[in-house]
């Protein structure tokens, strides 16, 4: 993300009660996504097991994160409300749509359990929906706004990660609707999937326009700003998973150069934003020498590593690139290592605040 004055613990942040749960971020299912992703990826890589136990973990994260938010709900509505109505931690809410799909692709991909995973896309439909037209007309109707500095930040970002989670699983599912059905799921799944990249020209625009048109500093460097490829990284997952189920629909048999054009366009966006992330990461902590400790926001930077693996790799198989086949093979160990050490600093983190 991009700017200190939307992130949490920043003098512009809804002022919460002192508790864990009343400032508990909503981007927190950002550890499912993460989590799922990696899995994904390290299944696909033959870590088959990793994918496996990394699959029931998940599934445990899912079910706290949603009782901790239904709880927070209950005791701390102020604060969810001032949530909602702040620019910088509303669009935190669709990682609970990214991470419900995500879920449910980790349930296809590891465990084949098409049912399951189904469930899983309809709920992911029905809070994508809700979230996207209830936050967006929120933050557009609203009297007070911030300025562009203070207002956009990389987290924008998962509403494009939401929509394409939905375009993924529904991609992956296709197969195991009725024939008659699967060439509607294929058209609602391209839909979205060419939204989500429209939405993704739109926000990095600003985004983009914010990094060299305004003063950055260190701290506007928010862990999440690795979204800036994540999003485009699974907008070319979406792709693939239409290439790979195109022969299921007449439509995208005739787009197939169009979808290929727009799947290479977004994983060439994803490569260009990888070594400059890292080049900003490098100015950040090591020649601004920023504090790297742990923050929730860097499940939102494990996350896009993961995809990355997991979209070159799908990328390799439909388009026959084997010059590309050794990247996923090198970010899986990159990924894993980043999940790990996050999972570490939470545990650490959660022992350190029961401490004191």
């Amino acid at each position: 993300m991009n700017s200190a004055a939307t992130q949490p613990g920043s003098s512009s942040a809804p002022s919460p009660a002192p508790s864990g749960l009343a400032t508990m971020h909503p981007a927190y299912f950002a550890m499912v996504m993460a989590t799922g992703i990696v899995a994904i990826a390290s299944y696909l890589m033959g870590l088959k097991t990793v994918g496996q136990v990394l699959l029931w973990l998940n599934v445990g994260f899912y079910v706290v994160l949603w009782c901790l938010t239904i709880l927070r709900c209950f005791r701390y509505p102020q604060n969810v409300r001032a949530d909602l109505l702040h620019h910088g931690r509303s669009v935190g809410f669709f990682t609970i749509v990214a991470g419900t799909c995500v879920l449910g692709s980790q349930f296809i991909v590891t465990a084949d359990m098409w049912w399951t995973a189904a469930c899983f896309w309809f709920v992911g439909i029905a809070l994508w929906a809700v979230l996207t037209y209830g936050v967006v007309t929120i933050l557009t109707v609203k009297d007070i706004k911030p300025g562009l500095a203070e207002g956009i930040n990389g987290g924008w970002l998962v509403l494009v990660v939401a929509a394409q989670s939905v375009s993924v699983l529904g991609a992956q599912l296709a197969s195991g609707f009725a024939a008659d059905h699967q060439a509607s799921v294929l058209l609602f799944c391209l839909t979205i999937w060419l939204g989500g990249g429209m939405l993704y020209i739109w926000i990095i625009s600003l985004i983009f326009y914010r990094y060299t048109f305004f003063v950055l500093n260190p701290s506007d460097l928010a862990p999440p700003y690795w979204i800036n490829m994540g999003a485009v990284a699974i907008s070319t997952l979406a792709g693939t998973m239409l290439l790979a189920a195109a022969q299921r629909s007449a439509l995208l048999m005739e787009l197939l150069p169009f979808i290929k054009g727009m799947t290479l366009l977004f994983w060439s966006t994803a490569t260009w934003w990888v070594p400059m992330l890292i080049i900003l990461g490098v100015w950040r902590h090591i020649y601004r020498r920023f504090p790297l400790r742990y923050d929730p926001l860097y499940w939102g930077a494990v996350f896009p590593l993961g995809m990355y693996t997991a979209c070159t790799y799908r990328l390799t198989q439909v388009m026959h690139a084997d010059l590309l086949k050794w990247i996923p093979y090198v970010f899986i160990y990159i990924a894993l290592v980043a999940w790990a050490v996050t999972l570490i600093g939470l545990i650490h983190h959660l022992i350190s605040q029961r401490r004191a």
